[in-house]
């Protein structure tokens, strides 16, 4: 089977990427990226220098993708908190393994290591976090800082139900947050307000 010609950075990182989910970071090597996309060892070298440059463009290329996908849910969900809601369950759709979500978590190491891709991960959460405050900018009573919290409670969310939760995993998140919504929502409200219905 003849090798493609040419193939762009984004298909070539599209397939780094799956070797990583699958494989994990220390398996990415040029000899497996070559087999997975086509191109030749020696043409992907040229390309992307060093091993440690093909994982950190590879994972910043991950970034890149769970960007987009937050503001391409972020414009779609209406602006109410079942709104908030869709988008964080939409962001978490995972039809792999509690094994493989493990596995996924070592990413977080990765990420952590490297000051590019820590000071992406914070561009990120500075996106999420605006998106999921708009959802709540026309509830009275929201409390500041909503969108941090329910995000910040989202990725625990992620977490306990890796533990062993029988819940579908977009059910249990979806009851997650809805219970947190409440709770923040009602603890937000003064007592007089809801006695006499006066802000």
């Amino acid at each position: 089977m003849p090798r493609p010609k040419s193939q762009s950075d984004e298909q070539v990182l599209d397939a780094a990427l799956a070797i990583v989910h699958s494989s994990g970071v220390d398996r990415l090597t040029f000899a497996a990226l070559a087999d997975r996309c086509g191109l030749s060892a020696a043409t992907l070298v040229q390309r992307f220098g060093t091993k440690p440059a093909l994982t950190q463009r590879t994972l910043l290329h991950a970034w890149d993708k769970l960007q987009a996908r937050t503001l391409e849910l972020a414009s779609s969900v209406p602006k109410t908190p079942d709104g908030a809601v869709q988008l964080l369950v939409g962001l978490s759709h995972y039809d792999g393994t509690v094994e493989d979500f493990a596995e996924g978590l070592l990413l977080l190491r990765e990420d952590l290591r490297d000051p590019a891709l820590r000071s992406r991960g914070a561009a990120w959460e500075a996106t999420l976090t605006t998106a999921v405050g708009e959802c709540f900018t026309s509830v009275s009573g929201a409390p500041g800082g909503i969108g941090f919290a329910l995000a910040a409670h989202w990725q625990g969310a992620l977490i306990w139900w890796a533990f062993g939760t029988q819940l579908p995993l977009d059910d249990y998140l979806s009851e997650s947050l809805r219970t947190l919504i409440t709770m923040l929502l009602r603890s937000a409200r003064p007592h007089s307000a809801v006695a006499t219905g006066h802000r």
